[in-house]
């Protein structure tokens, strides 16, 4: 049914002066030793405790044996049950198959409906109910509202609310809370505060929910001050009503508001914790985020899912290894399931901080895995450069009955690119199309640019380009541009350096990537020449910025950095580290400073690289034979790339480094990139 039929159905047939459905009545039969126990009674107990879907399929059975399928209550609570075990399609056979549906078998397959997201089912079997004279009641509308809120149809939202006032239902504190709740959702705030305004009951403190319901209407559409206004002026708060305020300011970026609320609260419960803890990582600081999960334990309050992977992508972000595991460790000591929530974080955390068997082994381990648990396992091999894995885990999934999705073969291409497979890249390529009917987006193009121009293929990936059915953006070709840079192809970059121009003429990247290009050939008028032109548009470089944790504390450095405590030491390691490393035979590659100055000041610039600064902390602060990680914010360079080996064999320690693109292995003097990256 379209959303217009829907409408029009609706308009159609509203009848407020429909009588109420006739409900079947069971009797108790009664014996000469006094009542017995009706099958009724027997049997829906017996269903809702059914947690299972074979469970239920032996109680339904037997429920036709004793001829009971007749039996309106019975039938309501199968339905409720089949919905409950997520089996909608089952809970619909059992709809069609009753002959005699009322208000309350409705009810329950309306309700199933809504809560399981088929929300055009809901709404349609609404429909049904009034083609059958049936008058919905106040548990009705509830989740139809939900329904049409979740569709975000206004012309339905608006003839639900008429129907709603022809069946004397809009004062119902149950209906208008979730007609208020509708119109937030559905984008017509005005319409909800009118209702508002109009609530009899809205000065009451039993009106709590109606409150909540529309300061996060004006915190969805960023009216803050609406929204705190209200919360000012209600009669009485809950935790929600703080947690509604809370997460408005920290939906808009403005965490010190949302800290203020936060210290004033007088009860603070989990969702309260895990709104912060979720502010802080999604505004960029992990630390904070890290430390409030911490004060949360403290102050003995339990997470919930939500709270854990929200703090273990605070981890993940930065690399927090050993967090993770302090985490991890909780976890198994409080009674955590490792369910596919928790189990795709944990894997996802373990997989982007370096330690990619920890990572497999939770995979193993978590229970109930989904689409997204394999593809984040695929991911983390992938970024690892490990394809023999990659291609194993795609063919298990498989194998599960898993179909893969277009973010799976995101994953697999990335593996095949960075491993150099680009037969089996453009093989997935085609096999997305043409055997799951994926259509393939920007960023699948992107990868097949990357898996050509890695191997050297760089005329095929301008075809490539040239044939796509979209138009090229700029990080296609970027992708080009970076391909051109590392096989020196100084023809085809400046043309690909054109195109990025005039698709985004502020992006620092182009200006840095052409003239690292004209450095590596030696044409220093050109670098000058594209230096002051980045300098006269008013382009700025992005800062390079490198995490390393050490003893449970992440240190952050930047490009040129000699603020942290310890600097001298880091300074003095690092000279010793590239002495030592040039008697070994490293010589710095000056071609990737940007500017085009003395030899001595460009060996100068690259020691200020932000990896090499973590480098030298990592050695001076953590024990011999220890592991060092570092998380970088941009693509590696590759004079840092190549000091790396030499520090990996001096110290006979391995190096492992997260850049944008991949994971780096150093281990005696090599990378597990094969220097093919």
């Amino acid at each position: 049914m379209s959303k217009s039929q829907g409408l029009k159905a609706l308009n159609a047939l509203f009848k407020p002066t429909s009588p109420p459905a006739k409900t079947t009545t069971v009797t108790t039969t009664t014996r000469a030793h006094g009542p017995s126990r009706s099958p009724e009674t027997h049997f829906i107990p017996l269903i809702h405790a059914s947690n299972t879907l074979p469970q239920l399929h032996q109680i339904h059975a037997q429920i036709f044996l004793h001829n009971l399928f007749s039996n309106s209550r019975v039938v309501t609570q199968l339905i409720s049950s089949s919905c409950s075990l997520k089996s909608l399609d089952y809970a619909l056979s059992i709809f069609r198959c009753f002959d005699h549906p009322n208000l309350f078998v409705f009810n329950a397959l309306i309700r199933g409906l809504a809560e399981n997201s088929r929300f055009e089912g809901s709404v349609s079997h609404f429909v049904l109910m009034l083609r059958l004279s049936i008058r919905p009641d106040r548990l009705t509308l509830p989740f139809v509202l939900k329904s049409v809120a979740a569709l975000v149809d206004v012309g339905l939202g608006r003839c639900l609310h008429g129907g709603v006032m022809k069946l004397g239902l809009e004062f119902d504190s149950f209906v208008r809370v979730s007609l208020v709740d509708m119109y937030v959702k559905i984008g017509e705030l005005g319409f909800g505060l009118q209702l508002f305004d109009e609530s009899p009951q809205r000065n009451k403190a039993e009106s709590i929910l109606l409150w909540n319901v529309l300061i996060n209407g004006c915190c969805k559409v960023g009216d803050l001050s609406k929204a705190a206004s209200l919360f000012e002026a209600m009669p009485e708060r809950n935790a929600g009503s703080w947690n509604s305020l809370i997460n408005g300011f920290v939906r808009n970026g403005d965490l010190d508001r949302a800290r203020e609320l936060f210290v004033q609260m007088p009860e603070k419960n989990v969702v309260s914790w895990t709104t912060m803890i979720n502010g802080f990582s999604q505004n960029g600081d992990h630390e904070k985020a890290l430390s409030m999960f911490w004060r949360m334990l403290e102050e003995g309050v339990r997470p919930n899912d939500l709270t854990v992977v929200s703090a273990l992508l605070a981890c993940t972000k930065i690399g927090a290894l050993q967090v993770g595991e302090r985490i991890h460790n909780y976890l198994s000591s409080n009674g955590f399931q490792l369910n596919r929530g928790i189990g795709t974080a944990l894997v996802d955390m373990y997989a982007k901080c370096g330690n990619i068997k920890s990572a497999s082994r939770v995979f193993v381990e978590t229970k109930g895995k989904d689409l997204l648990t394999w593809s984040v396992m695929i991911w983390g091999w992938a970024i690892h450069g490990c394809f023999d894995q990659a291609l194993q885990c795609f063919v298990k999934m498989k194998s599960a009955g898993i179909n893969p999705d277009e973010v799976i073969f995101l994953a697999i291409l990335t593996a095949c690119s960075h491993s150099g497979n680009v037969d089996q890249g453009l093989n997935f390529f085609e096999s997305m199309r043409l055997d799951y009917s994926i259509e393939p987006t920007m960023k699948h193009y992107t990868l097949i640019v990357d898996l050509l121009g890695r191997a050297g293929r760089l005329d095929e990936a301008l075809s490539f380009i040239q044939s796509m059915p979209i138009n090229p953006d700029f990080v296609i070709w970027g992708a080009l541009f970076c391909a051109c840079r590392a096989h020196k192809n100084i023809e085809m970059a400046e043309l690909t350096a054109e195109k990025l121009l005039q698709l985004e003429p502020k992006h620092p990247g182009s200006y840095v990537f052409l003239s690292n290009v004209y450095a590596a050939v030696g044409r220093w008028e050109d670098v000058e020449r594209v230096r002051t032109l980045m300098k006269n548009r008013g382009v700025e470089k992005d800062p390079g910025w490198s995490y390393i944790e050490v003893e449970g504390q992440v240190h952050s450095f930047v490009a040129g950095d000699h603020a942290h405590v310890r600097a001298e030491e880091i300074s003095l390691k690092l000279e010793e580290i590239t002495a030592s490393a040039k008697q070994e035979g490293y010589m710095p590659e000056t071609a990737w400073v940007l500017h085009n100055i003395e030899e001595e000041e460009k060996e100068d610039a690259l020691g200020s690289h932000s990896e090499k600064l973590a480098l030298a902390f990592g050695l001076i602060s953590t024990a011999p034979g220890s592991t060092i990680r570092i998380v970088k914010n941009l693509r590696v360079c590759g004079d840092c790339h190549s000091m790396m080996k030499y520090a990996s064999k001096l110290s006979r320690r391995e190096i492992i480094l997260r850049d944008i693109k991949r994971f780096h292995h150093f281990k005696d003097g090599t990378c597990s990139c094969g220097d093919y990256w």
